[in-house]
């Protein structure tokens, strides 16, 4: 590793998930401090790892409990941090997955979960500091505006707020046929939003196409048609983008995403959207500094 790499402190919500850990685990090889917040704090290691057993660098983790709606309960976890991370958006909705689960009828569930439009919370940007988010679906329904976009908005207006230098944003490549159209639509508004709102701020939007591991076998296959799809765009000229999404663009290791993640921390020239040709050359470059 590199001797006179800066050592930093970093924030990750969502550092409980699949790619959120590996972002921790990066990070923490690196000689980072890490912080990771969520509702549950440590992970459930089965869900994330091939073994339930925590792995020997989980131990170097600051992983906290704290509500992303709630910014009151995540607001000292920010203070003099280099970077915060949100990874935490939703890939289904609650009525999708009672649809998937046979707990809401198929006409019901899916005409919802398509619908053009549903709340989120009330304009974060006009929030006072602090102030937590509030759902305006009627039940209270994790919508994608709600964590996709207001969710990430808000974190970043709470980091500026503390003059954290960087945020960094799990965004997605392109959305997919199975996925209402929503899913995408609120990630590029959560990218326009903080850009906009937010100059102060060196914003970077990481957008991968579908993630695996072999820790995940049941993602393997997915990966597998994904690659395929994507050499067929690519011989066509990538003519089947608008129609396929993320379906038809390459899958990508979830190490290799998070490697790529910590690196764009490193190097203060990243800012703005990192597609998948540039995941792959930070990773690459974060490989050749391990290597020093």
């Amino acid at each position: 590793m590199e001797k006179n790499m800066s050592k930093k402190r970093i924030v990750v919500c969502g550092g409980n998930g699949f790619l959120g850990s590996r972002i921790c685990k990066v990070a923490v090889g690196r000689g980072w401090d890490v912080t990771s917040f969520s509702r549950s704090g440590e992970p459930t290691w089965s869900s994330v790892t091939s073994s339930p057993v925590p792995p020997p660098w989980s131990t170097s983790v600051s992983w906290q409990k704290a509500d992303l709606l709630k910014p009151a309960t995540y607001k000292s976890l920010l203070k003099d941090a280099d970077a915060v991370v949100h990874s935490m958006g939703i890939l289904l909705e609650a009525d999708y997955k009672g649809v998937l689960t046979g707990k809401e009828s198929v006409w019901s569930g899916l005409s919802r979960a398509f619908s053009a439009t549903k709340g989120g919370s009330q304009n974060p940007l006009e929030r006072a500091e602090g102030e937590e988010l509030r759902p305006q679906e009627k039940d209270g329904q994790l919508t994608y505006e709600l964590m996709n976009r207001d969710s990430a908005v808000t974190l970043a207006q709470e980091a500026s707020f503390l003059h954290v230098p960087s945020f960094v944003y799990i965004s997605a490549a392109a959305g997919a046929p199975m996925l209402p159209k929503r899913y995408i639509t609120t990630k590029r508004e959560a990218e326009s939003t903080i850009a906009s709102s937010l100059p102060k701020l060196r914003s970077i939007f990481v957008r991968p196409g579908f993630l695996y591991d072999s820790s995940r076998s049941f993602t393997l296959p997915i990966a597998f048609a994904g690659a395929a799809g994507n050499m067929v765009n690519s011989l066509v000229g990538g003519r089947l983008t608008p129609l396929g999404g993320a379906a038809v663009e390459k899958p990508l290791k979830a190490d290799l995403v998070a490697e790529a993640v910590v690196e764009s921390i490193e190097d203060e020239g990243v800012k703005g959207v990192v597609g998948t040709q540039r995941i792959e050359e930070l990773a690459n470059i974060a490989w050749r500094r391990g290597m020093l």
